[in-house]
This record gives C-alpha cells, structure tokens and sequence, in this order.
C-alpha cells in the first residue's frame, strides 16, 4: 500500500464514519460535525486521487467536497443568528 492509498482510504473511512453516524441516529446530519468530516474525507480522498488520478472519482468527490462545504457553511452560519 502506498501512502497517497492509505491517505484516499482514511478519507473513506472518515465519510464511512459519518454517514454511520446519521445513520445511527447518534449525528444530525444538520450538524457541522457531519458536514466538516465528510468534507475532511473527501479533501483526503482528492489527495489520492492526485497520484492515481480517475475522472469519476475526482468528480464526485469534488461535488462531495462542495455539497459538504456548502453544508458546513450553513450550519455556522445557522449556529451564529
């Protein structure tokens, strides 16, 4: 395993984790937890993909890195008013 695998598979599990956790009904997916994990695993699933680049991948995790900022995004900005 080389280390840009073990980077784009801690970025999994860190969005594996999450999903779980919403799942689970122990985090709201309305929370900024859930959005900045999920933002976090696929900015290190992006770093991957940098050494071993596949355009699906790359674009989907970018529309997930966007979706989960966008998110992160209005749940501070929700936790300000």
């Amino acid at each position: 395993m080389t280390f840009p695998d073990l980077i784009g598979l801690i970025g999994v599990a860190l969005i594996l984790i999450a999903y779980a956790g919403v799942q689970s009904g122990r985090l709201p997916a309305a929370d900024w937890r859930f959005s900045a994990v999920n933002a976090a695993g696929a900015a290190l699933i992006l770093v991957s993909l940098w050494f071993t680049f596949n355009l699906a991948s790359f674009v989907i995790e970018i529309a997930w890195l966007v979706i989960s900022l966008w998110g992160l995004w209005r749940a501070l900005r929700g936790r300000a008013d």
